[in-house]
């Protein structure tokens, strides 16, 4: 029909006889998508015709997409960490302040957001999909996670006291101990 956009190639419907052939017939054909991974630049991901056939670049761009979305993940998960850490040190008998559970709250949405964004990508079947969200979230980890600082910072300091998300800039023992 004109003026309804790109059309998809559709699969061909099976041969039906009978009461199966009329109700088919006026059931639309589901296009045609990957079961099972596979490699290549002209994959679909989270959106209609994106990045699709336009090429390598686009692809490319895809790729740190989905690779930053997977580390901003972790980092959601290590900011709601650090959150809820600093909002049950005030309360008494397990309470946190109204301003720490909203904060909490919508960082657990927005960390579920995400997660839920780099599923869908990866359900697009593509290697290199499933690469830069693995890829992604090791990053997240190392960065936000790890509780090891790149500057070297440390607990030499004297009283050094953890200020990053999820305790970055104090290496402490393997024993999860703050000593």
């Amino acid at each position: 029909m004109k003026g309804m956009g790109p059309t998809m190639e559709m699969a061909p419907a099976p041969p039906t006889t009978g009461k199966a052939a009329s109700a088919s017939a006026s059931a639309p054909h589901m296009p045609m998508m990957h079961m099972s991974f596979f490699w290549g630049d002209r994959a679909v991901v989270l959106f209609p015709g994106w990045p699709g056939a336009r090429g390598a670049g686009a692809y490319l761009l895809c790729l740190l997409f989905v690779l930053a979305l997977a580390a901003l993940t972790e980092a959601l998960a290590a900011a709601s960490r650090c959150v809820a850490r600093r909002g049950a040190g005030g309360g008494a008998a397990g309470r946190v302040p109204a301003s720490s559970a909203a904060l909490l709250t919508a960082a657990h949405a927005a960390r579920m957001g995400t997660a839920y964004l780099v599923m869908l990508a990866v359900m697009s079947f593509n290697g290199g999909v499933l690469l830069a969200a693995v890829a992604g979230h090791a990053l997240g980890f190392l960065l936000a996670r790890s509780r090891v600082h790149p500057a070297g910072g440390g607990a030499a300091g004297g009283g050094a006291r953890d200020h990053g998300l999820g305790g970055m800039g104090v290496v402490h023992p393997p024993d999860g101990s703050k000593a």
